[in-house]
């Protein structure tokens, strides 16, 4: 079932999504050479914790940490510990927070030094791979319409989309229905309503878009040992322009 939220709901989520916004952009500023993943995932940990809100990753299904820190070909899900980040790295941090029985969630990749042109062109086309999706979040579309737009934007740059994994509903549950592929045709799915809250997150790797899970049963790395990258925000499903609410204004 689709969780519809309404004003005094969104009050909450907002907030929760505020907090999440602004740790990933503390996770963002950490990354430089000689940073280990797991100061990132403690840092990141104690201001969730410092803003009254709670880690939506810390033992979710089992899951080790606050933040999941993808480095290079790891796609997703990547575990912190004591690798430290070295120039020419790309690190993808997708971080959650439950305030108030609300969850926010949002993803980046960022460069860690200096990185290659591919690289670089990688993350820039899965950061506007997003917006090209969110350009069909509006009443009147479907799920499948934001799918279409993602897809077709990456492709034309030469990369490709994960399939095994896709974005989500976000909002008492950190996952919840209709499930948000960044692949598929147009005009499919659920129709896109007002006050709906949708965690899209294209994960698009440089070479194929075939993934493998290694033996901790999380950590997702690219098939082929190529690049991937990871962008996500949280939005809200308005009467007009949808609405980003992993951002850090008012916090």
């Amino acid at each position: 079932m689709i969780v519809i939220k309404n004003e005094q709901e969104l009050v909450c989520m907002r907030q929760a999504c505020r907090i999440t916004a602004a740790a990933r952009a503390l996770a963002g500023e950490m990354v430089r050479p000689g940073v280990s993943t797991k100061a990132i995932d403690k840092a990141v940990h104690d201001f969730i914790v410092a803003q009254g809100a709670k880690p939506s990753f810390l033992n979710y299904h089992g899951y080790p940490a606050s933040v999941c820190i993808s480095v290079n070909n790891t796609v997703i899900h990547g575990i912190p510990g004591g690798y430290v980040l070295k120039d020419g790295d790309i690190v993808s941090i997708d971080v959650g927070a439950l305030y108030k029985g609300f969850h926010g969630d949002c993803a980046a990749t960022f460069p860690c030094g200096t990185i290659s042109a591919e690289a670089q062109k990688l993350i820039d086309v899965t950061k506007q791979s997003f917006f090209e999706g969110i350009a069909f979040a509006r009443p009147g579309h479907r799920v499948s319409d934001i799918s279409h737009a993602i897809q077709t934007y990456v492709e034309s740059n030469g990369f490709s989309v994960v399939r095994s994994f896709v974005g989500h509903g976000v909002g008492r549950q950190l996952h919840e229905e209709p499930e948000v592929p960044n692949f598929g045709k147009a005009g499919h799915g659920p129709r896109l309503l007002r006050g709906m809250t949708l965690a899209i997150e294209p994960m698009v790797n440089a070479g194929v878009y075939d993934v493998r899970v290694l033996k901790d049963g999380w950590t997702t790395v690219t098939a082929d040992g190529k690049l991937s990258a990871h962008y996500e925000n949280t939005v809200l499903i308005t009467d007009g322009e949808p609405e980003i609410l992993t951002v850090t204004e008012g916090l």
